[in-house]
């Protein structure tokens, strides 16, 4: 990989609706494989996550669009990190090897430190379906992905590796220098097999929002610098046509910064593999558009020209990997937002490449070798109705130069600035003014050379009479393409420079500077003697005829493969809804703090055979607890599936509950579940084996509000009937604390709810009579009490800034200060009283029995929600019972009376 770059960055429209998104801070990853995710709880903060360089901040200059870092400043860097998957801190590793990815494929939760443990331990379980996670080497052979098996090389051998260099071992028998580049390998592959792992568990939009645009960014400072633009032999295994030299029709024309940039790409393709076609049409697209766009301030800087390069790239990929249907339906996309741009640039003599004349022959035979990769895969007749267009563009310059050239002797030159510039006159403009070193640079990329090595493929490609209609100056470039052919043979051609050895496969072993042109052939054989009209896989160039071999395999095994490539049928590819919500999600400007609730049905959760009474995702948001009427807890999924429509299967189901559960949640610091009935159970959630429970001390006064400790706490609390507050850790034998929230001696009646502050400081609860007490959890000391409601507290929530969030059978919502006697906010509903509400960020999600759902802000001084939605019985039916929001994913869960659970965008 590479570091992050510098100087502008992206902005761009995807579809109709303007994006924009924020970079997100990070912390590196090690080798060694552990990916640490720790945070200070409280609201979404994407400051901590795995990145691939060191976390910088952006400067004030920058501006985020469309989902991509626009410097308006001079120079700064950007860091390429992934979010922490939720707005509470957790701990996780990553398991490296084969083996210990199919044992965690088997494990139950999002946390993988826990996966590492109970891998070790050899627990079985349901099975985490391991297309979510990884895929296996037999199925990427299958799937004919050499690039993503490449990227799927297991760790364990080269983990020895690096242990034994650690130990000193192979010091004596290796130089410093061989031990540096096995460690850069074990980190990349490490850091490849991060972003994969988080690619499938992050899912499809946060994927998308934060990995993918990340990566996108990091593609073009691939490629920055002179020397990632010099051609680099290529080696049989990477080229198009297998068996087949530099006069191929399609050749690639490597460069050093293809290396590079070949893990960045690897990724980008397992995400679309992963979530389909669409990743490549919707998301890749746009963005390349936006790299070969022309620049604002109509000059060419070092981060474009690499962007030109890094776009070129990627599209071969994406070429590759579309189907027939698809491409078809794309070609005009990609003629007129890619090919055409991408010419403009190449061929215009009014902006020069910073870097000359090197990075622009790169960058036209790329684009070259992309137009007749499109060209093959297309077929003559869908060029010549297609392409047209494009290649008249490209050929056209060889008559601009031809104009120009003997005017260049006898024009005025004069000098402006630092630069000197010439008035001639070209067959569109009587007098125009270019820099006479931008048209230097013209003639020497545009020369007889270049023009052999482009029209011959074209001509083998669609045929003489094909190239004649599209492209109008023909005979002007047959004749330049038949000098150099003609002066190459007169002088005797030398051996091509290509002949590398093929055991030279690593790129940095390769010579730089190598010439990309194709040799032509020393015989005096025209062009056009015995030319087969042909474009077909098995053919290609020997001199300047085409040679088709004879047992040419047209099945498609290795040269189709190269020329397209199926991506895997993956359960989680969007569809229906899915695509739709992804579609919407990827546009969303990502600064907006506000919950837009679009009541898009996504998946189907049935399983409980009564009320859904509590829900509660787990950190990672990949899982999700929900408690039951019936007596049982179980553990879903949370991977997409289907269009919309899918049923999920519960992971596990806890049946060991005597009662009716209420309380349902994650005990963060030692990743256990704690579900209460009356009496609170503490299991584990990869296992559903009950670790042990806590009954009322006295049988008259039962458990009534149970609550957890943030991390890195790890206390239960719960409150009883004799309004006694009790905590608990479950590390320890008998009580912890035990606190008695009679305020002013005055019984405020039953307790019914428990919320701990974020930091963990303070513990707030609600009675029944209305009444909220606020204790410190350090002191036990009563910080404040005071009568909230006129009704029983139904639910409270606590947020950052030491605020408590509480509503009542009163029909009102109230955002309380710590200490204040006022509240800041009071919302009163004007039919149904709030049962259910969750928060994201500064707003309040409600749900009401009516099965309405409202959006409340806690700054917003007006007395009314900021939307509100009645859901419709297609989308969910029975009525509504309990609600839980995925801020990350930002997604709803609804539960209901009959126990179905749904989740909703």
């Amino acid at each position: 990989m590479c570091n992050l770059g510098e100087e502008e960055e992206e902005d761009f429209q995807c579809g109709e609706v303007r994006a924009s998104s924020g970079s997100v801070g990070g912390s590196s990853g090690g080798a060694s494989g552990g990916v640490g995710v720790v945070g200070d709880s409280g609201l979404i903060n994407y400051s901590s996550g795995i990145s691939l360089n060191d976390q910088v901040f952006l400067s004030e200059t920058e501006d985020f669009q469309n989902g991509f870092c626009v410097n308006n400043g001079d120079q700064d860097q950007e860091s390429l990190s992934v979010g922490k998957l939720s707005d509470k801190s957790s701990t996780s590793e990553l398991s490296l090897g084969d083996d210990s990815m199919r044992d965690r494929a088997s494990l139950k939760s999002a946390d993988s430190s826990q996966d590492l443990k109970h891998a070790s331990e050899g627990e079985e379980g349901a099975e985490l379906e391991e297309e979510e996670v990884t895929e296996t080497n037999e199925d990427k052979e299958r799937m004919g992905d050499p690039a993503a098996l490449n990227l799927e090389l297991s760790l364990s051998g080269c983990t020895e590796t690096s242990v034994g260099i650690v130990g000193g071992q192979e010091e004596d028998d290796h130089d410093p220098s061989e031990s540096e580049e096995k460690e850069h390998k074990i980190l990349l592959d490490t850091v490849c097999k991060t972003v994969r792992w988080l690619s499938a568990k992050l899912g499809p939009t946060v994927t998308a929002r934060y990995v993918a645009r990340n990566l996108l960014r990091l593609l073009t400072n691939c490629y920055i610098g002179l020397e990632n633009h010099q051609f680099v032999a290529p080696v049989t295994e990477e080229s198009s046509l297998e068996g087949v030299g530099m006069g191929s029709v399609y050749e690639k024309k490597p460069v050093v910064g293809d290396h590079t940039a070949g893990p960045v790409l690897d990724c980008l393709i397992y995400i679309a593999q992963l979530y389909g076609e669409p990743v490549l049409t919707y998301q890749y697209l746009p963005y390349i558009g936006y790299l070969v766009s022309p620049p604002s301030s109509q000059r060419l800087n070092t981060r474009k020209e690499a962007s030109l390069l890094g776009a070129v790239a990627l599209t071969q990929k994406i070429i590759v990997f579309l189907s027939d249907t698809t491409l078809m339906d794309m070609l005009m996309k990609i003629n007129q937002d890619v090919l055409l741009p991408l010419l403009d640039l190449l061929t215009t003599p009014c902006m020069g490449f910073p870097s000359g004349v090197q990075t622009r022959t790169a960058v036209c035979l790329k684009t070259l070798s992309l137009m007749a990769l499109i060209c093959l895969r297309i077929g003559r007749e869908m060029v010549q109705q297609h392409m047209a267009d494009t290649l008249s563009r490209f050929f056209a310059i060889f008559s601009l130069l031809h104009c120009l050239q003997p005017q260049l002797e006898a024009a005025p030159r004069r000098i402006v600035g630092e630069v000197t510039v010439v008035d001639v006159c070209t067959p569109k403009e009587p007098n125009v003014t270019y820099e006479l070193g931008v048209l230097e640079e013209l003639q020497t990329v545009f020369n007889p050379e270049m023009a052999h090595a482009s029209y011959i493929p074209f001509y083998c490609l669609i045929g003489d009479a094909a190239i004649r209609k599209l492209v109008p100056n023909h005979e002007l470039v047959w004749q330049l393409a038949q000098s150099y052919h003609q002066s190459v043979s007169h002088r005797g051609a030398e051996t091509n420079p290509t002949s590398t050895s093929r055991s030279d496969a690593h790129p940095s072993s390769r010579r730089a500077g190598y010439s990309p042109f194709p040799a032509p052939s020393t015989s005096s054989t025209s062009v056009g003697d015995s030319l087969p009209e042909s474009g077909t896989f098995g053919s290609h160039l020997v001199g300047n005829r085409i040679q088709v071999s004879q047992d040419a395999d047209y099945g498609g095994s290795s040269s189709d493969s190269a020329l397209k490539q199926e991506l895997p049928r993956s359960s989680r590819s969007l569809q229906g809804n899915w695509l739709a919500y992804w579609q919407y999600e990827i546009g969303l400007n990502q600064q907006d703090p506000h919950f837009h609730f679009h009541q898009i049905r996504l998946q189907s959760f049935p399983g409980h055979s009564s009320t859904t009474k509590c829900l509660a995702p787990l950190a990672g948001e990949d899982y999700f607890l929900s408690g039951s009427k019936d007596k049982t807890v179980k553990l879903w999924p949370l991977y997409n599936h289907g269009d919309g429509t899918q049923e999920v299967e519960p992971r596990l189901t806890y049946a060991e509950h005597r009662k009716s559960v209420f309380y349902v949640g994650q005990l963060e610091a030692s990743q256990e579940v704690v579900s209460c009935d009356g009496t609170v159970h503490l299991w584990d959630q990869y296992t559903g084996k009950h670790i042990r429970s806590y009954e009322a001390v006295d049988g008259k006064n039962p458990i009534t509000a149970v609550t957890t400790m943030p991390a890195p706490h790890s206390s239960v609390v719960f409150g009883s009937a004799d309004s006694v507050l009790r905590f608990i850790d479950p590390r320890k034998p008998g009580l912890q604390h035990e606190f008695r929230l009679a305020y002013n001696n005055v019984s405020a009646g039953l307790i019914r709810y428990l919320a701990v502050s974020p930091s963990g400081r303070t513990v707030a609860a609600g009675f029944s009579s209305g009444f909220i007490v606020l204790l410190d959890a350090r002191t036990g000391l009563i910080l404040r009490g005071w009568p909230a409601h006129e009704g029983d507290i139904l639910q409270m929530k606590a947020a950052e800034g030491n605020l408590v969030i509480s509503s009542s059978t009163d029909y009102s919502l109230t955002v309380w200060k710590d200490l204040e006697h006022k509240p800041l906010r009071q919302y009163k509903s004007q039919s149904d009283p709030i049962h259910a509400f969750d928060l994201y960020g500064s707003e309040i999600v409600t749900g009401t029995v009516a099965n309405k759902i409202g959006v409340y802000s806690m700054a917003d001084i007006s007395m009314s929600p900021i939307s509100s939605t009645k859901l419709s019985s297609e989308n969910f039916r029975g009525t509504l019972t309990s609600l839980a929001v995925l801020p990350t994913k930002r997604l709803l869960l609804l539960g209901s009376e009959n126990g179905a659970i749904r989740l909703l965008a």
